[in-house]
């Protein structure tokens, strides 16, 4: 299986300062799932960086964003995914806001979405490094089952 993280963050794509959230749910994947081949990048809060990682990573199997999901101005990450992915599976999405609530009440500010590009699942998390962990913690028992799903195969 194969997984790419991608931040999307200004600051931190300028060197502003370190990655944390991205480098943390990458761990958190690894340390869950033995064998795990993995992808990492880092871009601005900008359409065509956004979509220029997201098709540099769509061989993968799946692809979590972290960063940009807020309503922030520059905040467009969910914008840039709905423009790369063919469908959409908001259940997904809706599982991690839904646990993320059980954690702060801040979750109501995430607007992410989940979806799919081929077979290529993607997911937008929060930026923080405690909802990127959130994240691997909650996805990481789902992501053999998604990929099975997709190649046709069930438990």
């Amino acid at each position: 299986m194969k997984l790419a993280v991608i931040t999307v963050s200004d600051r931190a794509s300028r060197g502003e300062y370190a990655d944390r959230s991205g480098p943390a749910m990458l761990r958190a994947f690894q340390d869950a799932i033995p064998d795990l081949s993995t992808e990492y990048s880092i871009v601005s809060d900008d359409q065509e960086a956004i979509l220029a990682a997201l098709q540099k990573h769509q061989g993968c199997d799946w692809i979590f964003t972290t960063g940009g999901t807020g309503p922030g101005p520059r905040d467009i990450t969910p914008e840039a995914t709905r423009a790369f992915i063919d469908r959409e599976m908001p259940g997904l999405a809706d599982y991690l806001r839904l646990e993320s609530l059980k954690e702060t009440s801040n979750a109501v500010f995430s607007r992410g979405i989940a979806g799919m590009h081929g077979n290529t699942f993607v997911v937008n998390a929060p930026g923080s490094e405690r909802a990127a962990l959130l994240c691997a913690r909650l996805f990481s028992p789902l992501l053999l089952h998604g990929c099975d799903m997709v190649q046709g195969r069930s438990h």
